[in-house]
């Protein structure tokens, strides 16, 4: 393997000292210069007044949680980050993946396999060279994702929704979209792996793909079906991309939906808010996956809320931002004005394409008396 040049610097995170020494032996004897972090606060500190080439980062660590440590990095630094894990659990590994980290490995590991992985990082370039787009084709793009994006909110009886998307760049990897059915309505919200043209090429197909799945009266089939149609496209773009996809049965108020590593379905209900669990992992990210639906019922005055995590850069931690998000929430009186509110928490330097769709169930009405 072609050494590594021996100006660059690592920054290894490990509270266990043990793998700590041996992380930095290793590291260390592929040519780098290697500062050590017991904790992630100190990482964070290291990485920010030294800089890093390579960051091989601990995803359980005793004050900061590694994916959160990445998503912090990754606003300031593009060096390689290498996550290093004794979780299992394969979501917990994209997630990091989708946060901004380049490669994985789990523990217990061997120093071969971990030099091999570092090599390869290093063979890839950094910086994706841009290709120049025309101004005009950058504006039809934009235009055409544009038109993507429901053109008007839907009109249901007891319901109202709203949506807001804000790219990055003229076009990006977020889009929402929502369709009646004979029941009710259908809302997807995905966000696919990168930024610009190719991520918005991607989203187009996903919603096309996830329209044409309404067909289908069970939610799992469905999103299983449209899944394996996008497998192929997803592989040969080496992307993926999360989904969150649901139906209402507007009768009843219960909501059927498929989380596909996305995570940030909120369930909004009497001044409280709860964060709905994720069903699997990234449409693409592992062929053949299978996803777990969940459901909720909405009673009125209840709203499903689902954000892209874009917003999250905005935040020093996820607790900090569904905090906030459940302050606007309960401060506006409709759901186009929360979603309006929620990307202001974002600001206006993204460094993430942010998207926010809602979902509310409209209170009952009360007379002066109180009487229904």
């Amino acid at each position: 393997m072609p050494a590594v040049p021996n100006n660059r610097r690592a920054v290894i995170v490990e509270d266990n000292a043990d793998i700590r020494r041996l992380l930095a032996q290793i590291v260390s004897d592929q040519g780098f210069t290697v500062a050590e972090a017991e904790t992630g606060q100190e990482g964070l500190e290291l990485i920010r007044a030294g800089g890093a080439d390579l960051i091989t980062l601990d995803l359980n660590l005793p004050d900061l949680d590694g994916i959160e440590i990445c998503r912090q990095v990754r606003t300031f630094s593009d060096a390689y980050i290498l996550m290093i894990t004794a979780r299992a659990d394969e979501v917990d590994r994209l997630s990091g993946l989708d946060t901004g980290a380049d490669d994985y490995i789990s523990k217990p590991f061997s120093p071969r396999e971990l030099q091999s992985r570092i090599g390869a990082l290093f063979r890839r370039p950094r910086s994706q060279p841009v290709d120049p787009v025309p101004s005009a084709d950058q504006e039809r793009a934009a235009e055409v994702q544009r038109s993507l994006l429901p053109a008007e909110p839907l009109r249901l009886q007891d319901y109202e929704i709203g949506g807001r998307c804000r790219p990055t760049r003229s076009v990006g990897g977020d889009f929402f979209d929502w369709s009646a059915t004979e029941d009710g309505v259908q809302i997807t919200v995905a966000d696919a792996m990168g930024k610009g043209m190719g991520a918005a090429l991607i989203a187009a197909t996903v919603r096309a793909v996830l329209r044409s799945s309404n067909r289908h009266t069970d939610l799992t089939r469905a999103f299983e079906a449209a899944s394996q149609a996008l497998e192929w496209d997803l592989a040969q773009s080496s992307s993926f991309v999360t989904i969150f996809h649901a139906r209402l049965d507007a009768g009843s108020g219960s909501v059927d939906y498929v989380d596909a590593g996305h995570g940030l379905g909120l369930h909004l209900y009497d001044g409280g808010l709860r964060r709905l669990p994720s069903g699997g992992p990234p449409v693409g990210a592992v062929p053949g996956s299978g996803w777990t639906a969940g459901s909720l019922s909405l009673a009125p005055g209840d709203s499903l809320l689902v954000l892209s995590d874009g917003l999250l850069d905005a935040f020093d931690s996820v607790d900090a931002a569904m905090a906030a998000v459940a302050a606007v929430a309960a401060g506006r009186d409709s759901a186009q004005d929360v979603c309006e509110a929620v990307l202001d928490l974002a600001g206006s330097a993204l460094a993430d394409d942010v998207t926010a769709v809602m979902l509310r169930r409209c209170p009952l009405d009360i007379t002066e008396d109180g009487a229904l």
